[in-house]
């Protein structure tokens, strides 16, 4: 019998926006039922990376290009753009420095940029805006187990909400868009209220070790980044997926059973 074709890894980005009005809380979308990854579950907003996002051209339109490694520009991007079109945010400043607050133009594009991800440049040209690379802190990175259907290297980056823009969901991808406590998005998933899958609860468990945005940065900043390959492991008759123990999230075996990835 002919071996299987390896699962293709899909290159991703995603972003914890976080913000400390009323409390110290994260944005958090709702994944529509049909799409085929996380279907119904509360994620960070975020996605495959696009052809789009290599582009060179971005040089013109970011904030932080110089200083930010090639193979980080297009996760970047990529981050910008799925937040955008997920929850409507873009963080991106003005030619003064001033942060973007949103308006119809931009609100108006993203069903546009959706369908069509080389847009997104032409869109911040539009606004006369330049996307912040430097707003993005590293804060993990997983690598989808090779035993699911689907793969993903994703980049987990956290950023600061400090501007007057609303999450609003785009309705297709996302249904639902709230800033929600770490702790309480943990313990509605602990209650079977929500769907939260493994990567996101445990990026969500230590999320929640930080008193406030500012923390959860300075707290990723002085990380070391260790890449998350969850692998299988047998303890008797059950299985688990263990996690490397020095990437930050302590001792973890999570009974299969229990992981919805």
């Amino acid at each position: 019998m002919a071996d299987k074709e390896p699962v293709p890894i899909r290159p991703a980005a995603t972003v914890l926006l976080v913000r400390d009005t009323p409390v110290f809380q994260v944005l958090m979308v709702k994944r529509h039922h049909q799409i085929d990854f996380a279907s119904g579950a509360l994620v960070f907003p975020g996605g495959k990376t696009a052809p789009s996002d290599h582009d060179e051209a971005w040089a013109g339109h970011a904030i932080g290009w110089a200083e930010t490694d090639a193979d980080q520009r297009p996760f970047r991007i990529a981050a910008l753009r799925e937040i955008y079109e997920e929850a409507g945010i873009l963080i991106a400043r003005d030619a003064a420095g001033v942060h973007f607050t949103g308006d119809e133009r931009a609100h108006d594009a993203r069903g546009v940029v959706a369908k069509d991800d080389g847009m997104f440049m032409p869109l911040v040209r539009q606004l006369g805006v330049f996307v912040d690379l430097t707003e993005l802190t590293v804060f993990a990175r997983w690598i989808t187990p090779d035993f699911t259907p689907k793969r993903f290297d994703t980049w987990f980056y956290v950023a600061k909400a400090d501007s007057e823009q609303l999450a609003i969901c785009d309705g297709w991808e996302t249904v639902d868009a709230e800033w929600i406590a770490p702790a309480e998005a943990l313990r509605l998933a602990d209650a079977g209220q929500r769907t939260v899958i493994f990567p996101t609860r445990m990026n969500l468990k230590l999320l929640a070790e930080a008193s406030s945005a500012d923390d959860a940065i300075a707290r990723a900043k002085a990380r070391t980044l260790v890449t998350v390959l969850p692998k299988m492991e047998r303890r008797g008759e059950a299985r688990v997926l263990v996690i490397p123990p020095d990437a930050g999230y302590g001792a973890v075996e999570e009974p299969m059973e229990r992981i919805g990835v």
